[in-house]
């Protein structure tokens, strides 16, 4: 009677045998995809190129501030970097756009005077980026 209602409602031995194969395929396949992605991920190696830090600021008087800053980047490239102040509600109130020169150090210094529209309490590098 149980081997009448197992091949009635599709229970048989070679049906329990296809659908486990299928599952152990499709499971087979996603290992496969997944492991292929993580080591395509994995070997991008794509460091930052330009790196940019904040080292100091000195708010010199109520519409100037003094910003100190190191980049880090390849010889030989020419980059751009926006320097800004800010206020107590940490609205812009003065922006410059500084050249970094080419040069073959790899890590360099720089200070900038900003002018600001009213008194600022920090500044700071916004973002670089090569040119």
């Amino acid at each position: 009677m149980t081997d009448e209602l197992d091949a009635r409602y599709g229970r048989t031995r070679t049906r329990s045998r296809r659908d486990r194969l299928i599952l152990v395929a499709l499971a087979g396949t996603f290992v496969v995809v997944f492991g292929a992605w993580v080591i395509w991920a994995g070997q991008d190696g794509a460091k930052p190129v330009l790196e940019a830090r904040d080292t100091s600021h000195r708010v010199l008087d109520d519409r100037t501030v003094s910003v100190t800053f190191e980049v880090s980047m390849p010889a030989g490239e020419n980059a751009s970097c926006a320097v800004q102040a800010l206020n107590e509600q940490f609205v812009i109130v003065g922006w410059r756009i500084v050249a970094i020169p080419a040069s073959e150090q790899y890590t360099r210094s720089f200070t900038e005077v900003l002018r600001t529209t009213q008194p600022s309490n920090t500044g700071l590098i916004y973002r670089c980026w090569l040119t």
